[in-house]
């Protein structure tokens, strides 16, 4: 029997009454009850006791698939047993030194044999830390000041790269107008791009997220990724790559490994520190020179400071040099990517069967569903970058689709918003499970199409 909404509702606060609980405690707490916006869910979300490889188990006792995958930073699944290994033995050695040890050089010649930029590295905590660092150092390197990024486009929650992070281009509250004017938010065409560097001479670095904006929610056209790098080398501006969801997921290398197209700089978090915190900046060596300690000596202000308690912290390294040496040779990423195809074959195939609007597509590991529009063959123009990027930038925050997370949760699987990404773990029963949570979710949703 197919539940209406309300009922919906209802069979939710049935299933994970210890929750709502905790969410009433986290409300007297934490503004809206939550530690970051994506966990929000109606009523409320759900809290998890532990986890395991593909699956993780909520306070109520609920076995779920995670499709999460620890924001993208959990390539080989929760508690892979190498990674855990070597954060135990760390552990018990110590968390922070507040000195240089081993496992951070261990872990930078990773990223350096791995990432085709990466001539020199410096570890952040974050991936928005890791964007501003990179921002920071193209202004000091060119001596320029204004910085172009594109519409959705997702990099971390500082002041220069919050407007336009997602389908809204409005400006954020508390990113002072002074910010805003030396960023401009373009969308991803090479024309707008030349002709916001024809009319201004201080440009100093173009960043953009080479899955296209939001972990490929809108990807990219084919070959502008080349185009921008011919464009941006021929006037001397930075081009950045924000590679912390796509490092080491689309590749070992990441897409500059598969597109053969090399920034100067390229930001890292997620995968690279083993689902630990940890972020990294890596780029030519003459740019990274900005940090030299050496430039202090010449003359203060030609250094850039960069300070950051838990960088390269030695939990975070040991646990990021063992995910980054399993990774390497590609095979995890092969795995994860033949899952993420069948899990999308088998969605699309669902939508098709009961003759509902809407579509699925994804790039590498990832996955992305469409309700309300569209049709299957509408999947293969997301991938080519054909269709209205606000349109599938808005898709997760439409009344079906909180409706379908919703839904799905009942069913035991746990959506990133209207997708997810796909671990090498992730196994053909969880393919399974998550199609026939899907098959039984839509006909509750559909009166919202």
């Amino acid at each position: 029997m197919t539940l209406s909404l309300p009922e919906l509702e209802d069979t939710y606060r049935q299933r994970f009454p210890k929750s709502a609980a905790l969410y009433e405690r986290a409300g007297e707490v934490f503004v809206d009850g939550v530690t970051h916006d994506t966990r929000r869910v109606l009523p409320y979300p759900i809290y998890v006791e532990r986890a395991q490889g593909s699956r993780k188990w909520d306070v109520d006792g609920n076995e779920l698939v995670d499709w999460v995958s620890g924001h993208g930073a959990l390539l080989l699944g929760h508690n892979h047993p190498t990674v855990i290994e070597a954060a135990q033995k760390q552990l018990a050695k110590g968390t922070h030194y507040g000195a240089g040890h081993e496992a951070e050089i261990r872990w930078g010649e990773w990223v350096k044999k791995l990432v085709p930029s990466a001539e020199s590295v410096r570890f952040t905590s974050s991936g928005t830390e890791a964007t501003l660092l990179a921002l920071r150092i193209a202004r000091a390197a060119t001596g320029r000041t204004h910085v172009i990024k594109f519409a959705g486009h997702f990099h971390g929650w500082h002041d220069y790269t919050m407007r336009g992070r997602g389908a809204s281009s409005d400006r954020v509250a508390g990113v002072p107008e002074q910010v805003d004017a030396t960023v401009s938010l373009l969308s991803p065409e090479i024309g707008a791009v030349a002709e916001t560097v024809a009319a201004n001479d201080d440009v100093a670095a173009v960043i953009v997220e080479p899955s296209g904006a939001a972990w490929g929610t809108a990807p990219l056209k084919a070959g502008f990724l080349q185009e921008l790098r011919e464009l941006t080398a021929s006037k001397g501006i930075v081009l950045i790559f924000d590679e912390v969801v796509t490092g080491f997921r689309w590749a070992p290398g990441g897409v500059q490994e598969l597109s053969g197209v090399i920034p100067d700089i390229t930001t890292l978090a997620k995968i690279l520190a083993g689902g630990l915190p940890g972020g990294a900046v890596a780029g030519r060596a003459d740019l990274m020179e900005t940090l030299a300690w050496i430039r202090s000596q010449e003359k203060p202000s030609r250094k850039i400071p960069h300070y950051g308690t838990f960088n390269a912290n030695p939990l975070s390294a040991a646990a990021g040099a063992a995910c980054l040496e399993i990774v390497a040779d590609g095979v995890p990423q092969e795995r994860a990517d033949a899952t993420a195809l069948e899990l999308r074959r088998g969605l699309s195939g669902v939508l098709q069967e009961l003759e509902l609007p809407g579509f699925v597509y994804g790039d590498s590991s990832t996955f992305h569903i469409v309700l309300g529009r569209g049709t299957g063959a509408d999947g293969e123009k997301a991938d080519r970058g054909e269709m209205d990027d606000d349109g599938l930038l808005l898709a997760p925050y439409t009344r079906a689709a909180l409706a379908l997370q919703q839904a799905m949760l009942v069913e035991g699987v746990h959506l990133f918003n209207m997708g997810g990404l796909v671990s090498s773990v992730h196994s053909p029963e969880d393919v399974e499970k998550t199609v026939d949570a899907f098959r039984r979710s839509l006909p509750v949703v559909e009166p919202l199409l």
